[in-house]
């Protein structure tokens, strides 16, 4: 299979790539698309062999579910049996955006987004080029991260030729992610509501705008507590995950990080470090890259750095710590599980 990949920087490139896309998406194909976040497969969620396409594609679990997709609140309801006030507030307040709710599923989403449970996950990206396919298909978009299971997400368009060239027809090019890492899921079926995945989107945040009114329906709420399944993704222990061995590290100064990495079982020129505040002397190493002490800033480089790093051959990642704080949080999560073994 030839990939394509289409530009999307004129007015008219943008609307042929929306036309193809949606072209492949209604035959049931698979194609990757970007949106705020990381850039991801996409298939019609609501044809389960397009779904199956998606699992065989990235090599993902069955148990792990998939987030829809929608543009506007419409497509959002369609895709529940509930809309509770909570839902609506926090859409009105973060919608588009990197945030992701979870609320009973409708008989029209198939199981296998699920993973077989009663609830799903329903986001409205903050991307020109993924609203605009939707609204050409109609029907929402099941689209987990365009990565083989559990390795780095994407963040541009050449990351994910460089893992599916030749086994996707399309992937559309809408410039680099400007979140850079995977929304916030928020699960609204329980009450008090719970964050499964930090993002960008903090805890401290969606508190602000309050807490659910009520809770869910008791049907949908009972099935909910008796699933066992995952109700998000992003909940796996190890996820996120660089080729290279990922290790997150502080030190004092340089002597001090070298002498840590004394103690460990790789050549200093396999080496590559990545830190913000404490920037120690190169000297030996693969190399040594800095990324500006900001959240936002952080969180657009770091999927881009680490795929810069495997490409380069290293075998070993150091990452400094992050500071604490809501803002951090998120990327503290996704550089944790990286580093799980």
């Amino acid at each position: 299979m030839r990939t394509a990949i289409l530009p999307t920087h004129t007015l008219a490139l943008f609307d042929a790539a929306v036309q193809q896309a949606a072209d492949w998406l209604r035959r049931g194909a698979v194609v990757a698309l970007p949106t705020e976040t990381v850039y991801g497969l996409a298939a019609n969620a609501l044809d389960p062999v397009a779904v199956a396409k998606l699992y065989e594609l990235k090599g993902r679990p069955a148990h792990n579910p998939i987030i829809v997709h929608v543009a506007g609140l419409e497509l959002a309801q369609q895709c529940v049996t509930a809309w509770p006030g909570s839902a609506a507030q926090l859409a009105h307040q973060f919608w588009p955006g990197p945030l992701t709710l979870v609320l009973p599923r409708s008989r029209q989403i198939p199981d296998i987004v699920t993973a077989g449970g009663p609830t799903v996950g329903v986001r409205w990206p903050d991307h020109p080029l993924m609203q605009a396919v939707i609204r050409a298909c109609g029907f929402p978009l099941a689209a987990p991260s365009a990565n083989p299971a559990n390795l780095v997400s994407p963040t541009t368009a050449e990351h994910v030729h460089k893992q599916f060239a030749g086994r996707l027809p399309l992937i559309v090019d809408g410039g680099a992610a400007g979140v850079g890492i995977e929304s916030t899921v928020v699960d609204l079926t329980t009450l008090p509501w719970r964050v499964l995945r930090p993002g960008m989107i903090s805890e401290e945040a969606i508190r602000a705008v309050g807490h659910p009114p009520s809770a869910p329906a008791a049907d949908a709420s009972g099935a909910a507590s008796e699933h066992r399944g995952l109700r998000s993704p992003g909940q796996l222990p190890k996820h996120y995950a660089p080729k290279a061995r990922l290790l997150v590290r502080t030190w004092h100064d340089t002597a001090d990080l070298h002498q840590q990495l004394g103690a460990l079982p790789f050549p200093r020129a396999k080496i590559q470090v990545i830190a913000h505040t404490r920037i120690p002397s190169d000297a030996g190493l693969a190399g040594v890259s800095v990324i500006p002490v900001d959240a936002a800033a952080y969180a657009r480089a770091i999927y881009a750095e680490l795929h810069r790093c495997d490409a380069a051959g290293v075998a070993l990642i150091i990452v400094e710590a992050l500071p604490a704080g809501p803002e951090w949080r998120g990327i503290v999560d996704r550089l944790n599980r990286a580093a799980s073994d």
